[in-house]
């Protein structure tokens, strides 16, 4: 019953020590303490607003062209579905407000609008 007796294996590391973490040096002025620079905007406020008019009328198409649910699934109406609402008024407002939005992209402010 008896076994021969093993050794346990040391292992020893041989490697440079670890080096202490290095602190970033700072300049004179930090970003907290640094006066901040006005951007100025892609846009102007007249261009924002040409946008939200834009985005108004396609959602308003959007709205107009939605619904045509049939009352009875056995009666086919057609005027739910095709009428003038839908196929005209509706897209158009749609066209309308995509024309609205690529305007507003486009326009350049006058100085004096920008200013007030």
């Amino acid at each position: 019953m008896s076994s021969p007796s093993k050794k346990k294996k040391v292992v020893v590391t041989t490697s440079a020590p670890a080096k202490a973490p290095v602190k970033a040096r700072r300049s004179g002025t930090s970003s907290s303490q640094a006066p901040a620079k006005p951007t100025d905007l892609v846009f102007g406020k007249v261009n924002f607003l040409w946008m939200i008019g834009g985005i108004l009328l396609i959602a308003l198409g959007m709205v107009l062209m939605s619904g045509g649910k049939m009352p009875s699934p056995d009666v086919w109406d057609e005027n739910l579905i095709y009428s003038p609402r839908r196929i005209i008024l509706a897209p158009a407002l749609i066209l309308l407000g995509l024309i609205v939005e690529i305007i507003a992209i486009f326009k350049k402010a006058s100085p004096e609008a920008e200013e007030a």
